[in-house]
């Protein structure tokens, strides 16, 4: 309900822009199916990782007062969400780290510049951005 696109992408030949091509392509395998299940339809990789593949990760959070007012009218996912708490962030909008990793014979290597994700992290940053 909060992030609908997904947590990451392919870059290159792969990149996500050929997902109107058919998803099904780029993203999965043949064994490895999109899932169309709440919670995972909305994924846009789903496939086991190689090494030489560069991806994004790209967590975030997005307050949509549309949907947040459709599904609360529905009742859907109050076990889940304190629709008076949320209302607090309605004006919100969004947000969204987008990281490119490379992914090595032993793991990952973030290209480029990490990017700031804790809360003192991001104050400290944009203390220094409004210095500019």
């Amino acid at each position: 309900m909060f992030f609908q696109c997904g947590l990451g992408h392919l870059l290159g030949l792969d990149v996500h822009d050929m997902e109107n091509l058919g998803e099904q392509y780029v993203g999965y395998t043949d064994t490895l199916k999109k899932r169309t299940d709440f919670g995972f339809r909305s994924l846009r990789l789903g496939r086991a990782l190689e090494e030489g593949m560069v991806l994004t990760v790209e967590p975030g959070i997005y307050f949509i007062p549309e949907l947040i007012d459709l599904r609360k009218k529905e009742g859907k996912f109050q076990e889940l969400i304190d629709y008076e708490e949320l209302e607090k962030y309605r004006d919100f909008g969004g947000i969204r780290v987008e990281d490119v990793f490379l992914i090595t014979s032993n793991g990952a290597q973030i290209l480029g510049n990490r990017l700031p994700t804790s809360a003192t992290e991001i104050e400290e940053f944009m203390i220094s951005y409004k210095r500019l």
